[in-house]
């Protein structure tokens, strides 16, 4: 044997000792971080107290401006070093009234009241309601092919389904969700007076799903009123059609549009011992429904970012980089705040080296998604036999986030956190979505891998 060749081998035997002790060293770690979340984290209380004590707090009401002091106060409490409250200007829209919606059979003059909620940033309809035809459709293409002579003057009911076949209902939800976003003014372009749409979910229950919709004025000028009805209030009524194709439904909302109103987004943050000028975030949107708690959308993704404050000042862990949470307000009917923190970012010409969030519930872990930027995904997928023991199945490209999809224009890498998502749309915007859905062993089990990736990424990047 050379001495070049023994030399070699001897730096590759030192270089490999050196992995092996590092990743070892990782490994109890993380296990010390798992046992923290398993034992000491606050999630679950601070969900309890966001849910149960605030409730529904969508853009521009008082709960959200309770949400927003109660957020820096849990953040501080946790260990944060520095809290900013980052103004917006958000939407202000509010359901008013609870809704109407009704038939009565003309043979025995019995009436049926169907579960329905107002799609956010609907209008409302006359003061005495509308009183008129539906028409069932199944896609935009039979709307397109019945037209004005078939849809004027009457109420548009797209009964649109998952379909079962995809694996992911992120899947089923991204195929359907265009009738609810842009079914009324492609309605409201025939002369329909209205529109239901069949809510986005696969189970059968009443419980209605509200969500976003836009009005595309290059479609329609006139806005009309929109809403969804429960699954069981759908089937009800695609069996009355059957027996009477001249159905007439009252449909009655007081829905209104206010002036914006001032918010802000929660950030805190433990500055970084060696780069406090570069960032690793980790976020969730604090705004949430107002017919339920808003708890697996998005009160989860909030209280498990907050927890990584406390993660590293309980811990002892002097992070390399600034950490921070973000309680990101208005994601659900605007992302005004996902702008304001991207504006914010660029006026201070910051500087993140990734960027987490987590909106798909508090569910037990299954994955995540990351960005091939700055090489993020190469860099990740080799923490898979780190994180195997703690349910992490798949490591994916394509990092993802309604809040911080911008960042992504200025080159930071985007890590997606993804829970089991098979129940996420069972509760997804309706009045079920409240505190008692919660599973606290699931949410702290997804709260520590996100904590997890974020020391990973703050000691080895």
């Amino acid at each position: 044997m050379n001495s070049h060749y023994s030399k070699s081998l001897i730096v590759s035997i030192l270089l490999l000792s050196s992995i092996l002790k590092s990743q070892n060293a990782d490994s109890i770690q993380l296990r010390k971080i798992f046992d923290y979340y398993l034992t000491e984290s606050k999630c679950y209380k601070n969900l309890e107290y966001l849910t149960t004590k605030i409730g529904g707090r969508l853009s521009g009401s008082p709960q959200a401006a309770k949400a927003v002091i109660w957020a820096k106060k849990a953040m501080y409490e946790a260990g944060a070093d520095t809290v900013y409250l980052q103004p917006c200007m958000v939407p202000h829209w509010v359901r008013g009234e609870k809704e109407i919606c009704s038939t009565t059979n003309i043979k025995n003059k019995q009436k049926t009241n169907y579960s329905i909620c107002a799609l956010g940033g609907s209008v409302a309809t006359p003061i005495n309601g509308i009183y008129a035809e539906v028409i069932e459709v199944k896609s935009f293409e039979e709307l397109d092919a019945l037209g004005e002579k078939n849809i004027k003057g009457k109420i548009v009911f797209y009964n649109v389904f998952f379909d079962h076949k995809h694996l992911s209902t992120g899947s089923c939800y991204g195929e359907t969700v265009k009738y609810r976003w842009a079914g009324p003014s492609k309605a409201a372009k025939y002369g329909a007076l209205a529109t239901i749409v069949r809510s986005m979910s696969s189970i059968n229950n009443d419980f209605p799903h509200t969500g976003a919709m836009g009005y595309d004025t290059s479609i329609c000028q006139r806005k009309i009123p929109c809403c969804a009805i429960s699954y069981i209030g759908a089937d009800i009524l695609v069996n009355e059609l059957k027996h009477n194709p001249k159905l007439k439904l009252n449909l009655k909302m007081t829905c209104q549009t206010l002036k914006d109103e001032p918010s802000f987004n929660v950030v805190g943050e433990i500055k970084g011992t060696e780069k406090p000028n570069e960032i690793i975030l980790s976020g969730g949107h604090l705004d949430a429904w107002d017919n339920g708690q808003g708890a697996h959308d998005d009160g989860a993704g909030v209280v498990q970012s907050i927890e990584i404050l406390s993660l590293f000042k309980k811990q002892n862990i002097k992070p390399i980089h600034t950490i921070r949470a973000v309680a990101f307000m208005n994601e659900e009917n605007g992302g005004r705040g996902g702008k304001a923190y991207f504006a914010d970012t660029k006026k201070n010409n910051l500087k993140h080296i990734a960027a987490l969030e987590s909106d798909a519930g508090g569910f037990s872990p299954r994955g995540i998604s990351v960005d091939t930027t700055m090489n993020a995904y190469e860099k990740i997928v080799k923490w898979k036999n780190l994180l195997d023991p703690y349910f992490l199945h798949y490591i994916k490209k394509g990092g993802h986030g309604a809040d911080i999809e911008y960042l992504q224009d200025i080159g930071v890498p985007l890590i997606g956190f993804e829970p089991d998502g098979q129940k996420y749309f069972d509760f997804h915007h309706t009045a079920d979505d409240t505190f008692d859905k919660i599973n606290k062993r699931e949410l702290e089990l997804s709260a520590g891998v996100i904590g997890s990736i974020i020391y990973l990424i703050d000691k080895q990047w």
